[in-house]
């Protein structure tokens, strides 16, 4: 896949949790990561960051479902909360690039002087892919790249269906076919029902590609072919 980020030099990022927080928090990776962002920062690049929740989510989802009977937005609330920690951290190794506050609320965002940009999840029923949505229609950005653990996106989830095919380029018709009609608590779609069916509203390029894949997140920020799937109008 490729894409033009050329033309505004704004790069929407939703970065998911489990790209920096497998197992344990990986901060060679963040600093590695931290690394990419100052340098294409140096050369004239904004950047909005959103955010997910990843192991940390899941771990207080888990050991809530297990001693008591949380509702769905109970279980929202604290990935929201995982996403805001998470943002919290990366902001603070930004912090001299990076905007004094994580964006919570992308429904009313700030203007905004500094090159970085950090946000996080905001309401129950929906996922921090959904607010990265939000702020680059706000901004003017025209695509989101959306980095996970996973190359591609398939017509399954590859680990229970093995006859689950890799999709290169898909609109977003046919993406929605592929996944849930609703938004529940944790799961894994690689771009929530919420986040598609607004970004399909407003015309918005999704870009999904493997985060821990740093050459190739380069490769698509510098406008090469680059290994992931594309999602579109």
């Amino acid at each position: 896949m490729k894409f033009n980020f050329d033309k505004q030099k704004l790069i929407v990022i939703s970065l998911g949790g489990s790209i920096f927080y497998p197992n344990e928090l990986d901060v060679a990776y963040l600093k590695e990561f931290a690394n990419e962002i100052r340098q294409y920062v140096s050369e004239g690049y904004r950047f909005i960051i959103i955010t997910g929740g990843g192991r940390l989510c899941r771990v207080y989802q888990e050991a809530a479902r297990t001693v008591g009977k949380p509702t769905d937005a109970d279980l929202d609330w604290i990935g929201i909360a995982s996403t805001r920690l998470n943002a919290q951290l990366l902001r603070s190794i930004l912090t001299d690039i990076a905007h004094p506050e994580v964006i919570e609320d992308p429904s009313h965002p700030p203007a905004v002087t500094k090159p970085v940009v950090i946000g996080s999840g905001w309401i129950p029923g929906r996922s921090s892919d959904h607010d990265s949505a939000m702020l680059a229609i706000h901004y003017g950005g025209e695509a989101v790249i959306n980095l996970s653990t996973a190359d591609f996106v398939y017509t399954a989830d590859p680990k229970k269906d093995p006859s689950a095919k890799k999709l290169f380029d898909v609109t977003w018709k046919e993406y929605m076919g592929y996944i849930p009609n609703d938004w529940k608590p944790g799961m894994s779609a690689p771009f929530d029902p919420t986040a598609a069916k607004h970004a399909a509203e407003h015309n918005l390029t999704v870009c999904m590609a493997n985060g821990r894949d740093l050459v190739n997140l380069r490769n698509l920020i510098e406008g090469r072919e680059a290994q992931g799937t594309m999602i579109h109008s």
